[in-house]
């Protein structure tokens, strides 16, 4: 016997190099270990072992510190129990017993708003914790939840609260994302139907109708990101996210022509021209009359309040290069202009810094140009305005965006109207 392994040794030598029998040492010993842990694992093995087990262990996420939204994100295993208002993060070690509580609508320093906004809590808790109980679907794509309440219908915040954080927040997912909505206004789904079909792939859930359902995922998201009014801070958005991209995608979502005035066709002719109607507040009550002043300039003019309708308003405003309007939601419609086409805010009294932030800045970031026109004493129905006292923002709506109403002098807006003109045929 001895012999005989010594023949074999020997033959070993003859057949492998030093470096090569090194090297063979090395793999046995890493087998050795990997078989050792192995046993470990199938004799000894624990719920709260690290070694042998990497069942979710990761931490709820809640970022709490940002100006518009509050949001909270997991990876794991991942639990939503129906109209509970609770979301589970099962872990085999509990990093803490703090839950967080938020409201998922991004604009959480209006209490106004959020009265109407339902509070999700997110809780990390230990898989042997008897409020677990068995899902009753399992998804493999990541959830989003959202609330449609707050100020949903109105249009500038469907846009401003809800589109463009949703775009920001699952637009990484490429349409692989499972929307769940707490507040659910089936108006608003409707009128948004193809801008949500484009963000999911999948029919949105009700969260607040599944009463015995455990929604399981391995990813959720909880609340909007949002960092800038009617907009997107390019600075600090991921995967190239910008206004403009937004746009593209709307374009795309409803099948728009027009994408860029300037450089993908000539410019119509005669330029047309869109003036946003309001027919309740701060209406514009000489519309006719600039109307006609426009036609003389050489506009095709189309004086019009625009609906519910997305389909319809996305296509009709395609058409247009230049949009006028009062300060107002109606004026969110400039999203669907296409690139380089020409906005006019007509600015009422007091109405200078929620102009800039609500139009002038983000059409800038749409790649629209911007002009506005801002109304003197004579030509608003308010009256001696410098003397209206401020008692917070209700009482600032009701005097001036409620109870304000405009009759522009024809001839000094011709020369704004002479601006746009300019800026078109300069283009």
């Amino acid at each position: 016997m001895e012999q005989n392994g010594w023949k074999y040794e020997a033959i070993v030598e003859r057949s492998f190099s030093r470096q090569d029998r090194k090297t063979m040492g090395y793999w046995c010993a890493t087998l050795a270990i990997f078989i050792l842990i192995l046993s470990f694992c199938i004799f000894y093995i624990t719920p709260n072992n690290h070694l042998c087990s990497q069942r979710n262990e990761a931490k709820p996420i809640c970022d709490l510190k940002q100006e518009r939204s509050n949001t909270c994100e997991a990876s794991g295993d991942i639990r939503v129990i129906g109209n509970s208002s609770t979301i589970f993060v099962v872990s085999n070690v509990v990093h803490s017993t703090t839950s967080w509580t938020i409201k998922p609508y991004a604009r959480k320093a209006d209490q106004y708003a959020l009265r109407r906004v339902r509070s999700l809590t997110i809780a990390e808790v230990h898989h042997s914790d008897q409020r677990i109980r068995r899902c009753t679907t399992k998804y493999d794509v990541p959830a989003v939840v959202f609330s449609t309440g707050g100020y949903a219908g109105n249009l500038f915040h469907d846009f401003t609260d809800l589109i463009i954080p949703l775009y920001l927040t699952s637009q990484e997912f490429q349409g692989e994302v499972q929307f769940l909505v707490t507040d659910k206004s089936t108006v608003w789904v409707d009128k948004f139907k193809e801008v949500l079909q484009r963000l999911s792939k999948h029919e949105i859930i009700d969260l607040d109708r599944e009463n015995d359902a455990v929604f399981c995922f391995p990813r959720i998201i909880v609340g909007l990101k949002a960092n800038k009014e009617f907009s997107i801070n390019n600075v600090s958005s991921d995967n190239n996210i910008s206004m403009k991209n937004f746009m593209a995608f709307l374009r795309n979502a409803y099948n728009l022509k027009r994408d860029n005035i300037v450089t993908n066709e000539k410019l119509l002719q005669p330029p047309r021209l869109l003036v946003i109607a309001r027919n309740k507040t701060r209406r514009l009550l000489n519309a006719n009359e600039v109307s006609a002043a426009a036609e003389n300039m050489g506009f095709k003019v189309v004086v019009e309040e625009t609906d519910a309708n997305m389909t319809r308003v996305s296509k009709m405003v395609n058409g247009f290069d230049v949009m006028v309007g009062v300060h107002g939601s109606g004026l969110s419609n400039m999203v669907f202009l296409p690139e380089n086409a020409v906005v006019v805010q007509i600015v009422g009294l007091g109405m200078n810094w929620v102009a800039r932030n609500d139009f002038e800045l983000p059409s800038l970031d749409m790649g629209l140009r911007y002009l506005e026109y801002k109304v003197g004493e004579n030509e608003s129905s308010l009256k001696n305005s410098s003397s209206i006292g401020f008692k917070g923002w209700m009482a600032y709506t009701f005097a001036y965006l409620i109870g304000q109403d405009f009759t522009v002098d024809v001839n000094r807006f011709r020369g704004t109207l002479l601006k746009a003109l300019e800026l078109l045929h300069g283009a």
